[in-house]
């Protein structure tokens, strides 16, 4: 029901894990990330660039579309291009807990118990249809990505970092599907839809596409200890006390909204102050302004809320609940000047992942580190 595949080896010469690297360095691998997995996934920079922040924010991503787009596709890409373990999870009703996190079997010669890990032993793991499983089995992935571990028969077995989820599920086909709980949803660091491919991305797709198989080819171009250099980075982007709160007012406003029965929880709030973090990297600075925070807020706040009866009446999508919220909430005094609701981290630096590093001014700004350390060293 899972199979799990190495990925190919790289040839770069990559950073030691332990070590945070220069945010040049880190522009540099996402640069390589990204440009191997838009081989794949065409015309949608902007998804991949979501799926890079969730990865160096040490987050789980669910994409969420219609069949035919490229969701298994883009989860397949991303994990390829890190040389590191990934399996893949075929979801189905009859699928097990144990099928995921492996089970206790019992030796003969030894008369011991073993344990046999499952798929979800692996850097990366990819959940195909996940709402096609029962909330049983779903479960047993809460554990897994909160805690990044798996206890068994009372023993805890911790996961390899980096650990990653990257799962898929189709919003149209409902029958034998079950929606996913709030509990679960909550875990996903971000959501995103890749929606259909312009013209002209359609048209090179075919070319591409039309005579192999690009994820048959797809080589690694980063591996684990990169990653883990990278997150080390990201961890110590700075987050001026304004920018703090300002994160702190959209969350708690959406708890207020009224057509939102639940609204984000303090576990949002560390995801959208982290994935902040890793948009701040990728556009080549040492800390987070306001921009950077409305960049990353819908993907990671919309697929949280649940809406009242009245608002799903309404049809009002959860993302401009959110887009409405940030404009409204006034954004921290002293932020550069453009820095309301426009959705993009394009302030000191752009946020193109593919091109070359082009940080904007940063010296003077209110959200830089006041003293000689380049980053705070406390995580959020």
């Amino acid at each position: 029901m899972s199979s799990a595949t190495q990925s190919t080896g790289s040839s770069q010469e990559q950073p030691p894990g332990d070590t945070p690297v220069d945010l040049d360095v880190l522009h540099d691998a996402a640069r390589r990330i990204a440009s191997n997995v838009e081989s794949v996934i065409v015309g949608k920079p902007e998804v991949v660039r979501t799926a890079l922040v969730t990865l160096l924010a040490e987050g789980h991503l669910l994409v969420e579309d219609v069949p035919g787009v490229g969701k298994t596709s883009l989860a397949k890409a991303l994990a390829r291009s890190i040389d590191c373990s990934v399996s893949r999870i075929q979801f189905t009703p009859d699928l097990l807990p144990s099928d995921i996190t492996g089970v206790n079997i019992y030796n003969r010669h030894s008369g011991d118990f073993e344990f046999r890990p499952g798929p979800v032993f692996a850097n990366v793991v990819v959940g195909d249809e996940i709402n096609r499983a029962s909330p049983k089995t779903q479960s047993a992935l809460l554990e897994c990505m909160e805690e990044s571990q798996v206890t068994i028969d009372g023993t805890s077995y911790p996961l390899a970092a980096p650990f990653m989820v990257i799962a898929t599920q189709n919003p149209i086909e409902l029958e034998g599907t079950y929606a996913l709980p709030e509990a679960q949803r909550d875990r996903f660091t971000a959501k995103v839809s890749i929606g259909y491919p312009d013209p002209g991305a359609e048209q090179a797709m075919i070319d591409e596409h039309a005579a192999a198989d690009p994820l048959a080819t797809l080589k690694a171009v980063s591996d684990g200890a990169t990653v883990r250099a990278l997150v080390q980075t990201v961890r110590r982007i700075h987050l001026a006390p304004e920018v703090r709160r300002y994160v702190v007012d959209i969350t708690s406003a959406t708890r207020r909204l009224p057509e939102v029965r639940l609204g984000a929880s303090p576990r949002a709030t560390l995801h959208l102050v982290r994935t902040a973090k890793a948009q701040a990297a990728l556009s080549g600075r040492d800390y987070v302004v306001p921009d950077d925070v409305q960049a990353v807020a819908v993907p990671v706040l919309a697929h949280r809320l649940v809406l009242t009866a009245e608002g799903q009446a309404a049809r009002r999508p959860a993302a401009d609940l959110v887009r409405g919220l940030l404009q409204r909430i006034p954004v921290p005094q002293g932020a550069p000047a453009g820095a309301r609701g426009n959705g993009t981290a394009n302030v000191g630096g752009t946020a193109n992942v593919g091109g070359t590093a082009e940080r904007g001014p940063q010296m003077g700004s209110p959200w830089q580190p006041v003293g000689p350390a380049q980053y705070n060293t406390g995580q959020v």
